[in-house]
């Protein structure tokens, strides 16, 4: 980065959340005076939130966490994610700059329902706080409803010349609005028209099932060791 340096620490190897059998190793940022303009540069060299903590991966034997974004201005609606619009066109958004107790609600039914084999499960109010909530940059709260209820929240943050896509959850009970998918285009909508370039959207893992679907969203652009690339023109990566 050319505007500081930063201290970078590694962690224990660690059993991986994402690929049954493998160690996972983090790079931890060790910097106490962090802000939207420092994170975001640090989004561009494939670093992610958790609560207050700044993390990318750095594990001996693996290299299938792919840092993916979109360039929001250049991103092209697939036919499915026309649909998914034109599905949902009876829900409404709005954005919150505050959690709020039915946030949590929602997210506690949704880990329990969609995510009880993960290490989210049981979710507590302690884990959502320190999972989601930063101190030093609050996250928007994008909050789907049908009518009056909320159904949907999606966690992002807002830097400059981008939005970082935290995490989003909804009511299982739509499970079949494809709500994941209509938050995504929420953020891209949203960021292009607050003039932001890009949308994180965290890491394309390919050899998880439910770490896929970020290549769906075109053209993405992943991070490679020549930089940033175009992800249609490249080869998934694997262990």
């Amino acid at each position: 980065m050319n505007s500081k340096s930063v201290n970078v620490g590694i962690s224990h190897p660690f059993d991986c959340n994402y690929i049954e059998g493998n160690k996972e190793q983090l790079l931890i940022i060790q910097e106490p005076h962090i802000d939207g303009a420092l994170f975001e540069q640090l989004l561009g060299m494939g670093f992610r939130r958790n609560g207050n903590s700044i993390y990318k991966p750095r594990c001996p034997s693996c290299n299938a966490c792919q840092s993916i974004r979109l360039n929001v201005h250049d991103f092209v609606l697939s036919k499915r994610q026309k649909r998914t619009l034109k599905n949902n066109q009876d829900l409404h958004w709005k954005v919150n700059y505050q959690t709020r107790p039915e946030h949590f609600e929602l997210y506690q039914r949704y880990i329990t329902e969609r995510h009880y084999d993960g290490p989210m499960y049981p979710a507590s109010q302690s884990q959502y706080d320190d999972f989601l909530l930063s101190d030093w940059l609050p996250p928007m709260f994008i909050e789907v409803f049908d009518k009056d209820q909320l159904i949907g929240v999606a966690v992002t943050d807002n830097m400059a010349h981008s939005f970082s896509a935290i995490y989003s959850y909804f009511d299982p009970d739509y499970a079949d609005r494809s709500l994941g998918s209509l938050m995504i285009l929420i953020q891209c909508q949203l960021a292009k028209s607050m003039g932001k370039r890009f949308l994180y959207l965290g890491y394309q893992i390919d050899q998880n099932r439910k770490m896929r679907y970020k290549r769906q969203y075109r053209p993405y652009q992943i991070l490679t060791p020549q930089g940033w690339q175009i992800g249609e023109e490249l080869e998934p990566l694997s262990c």
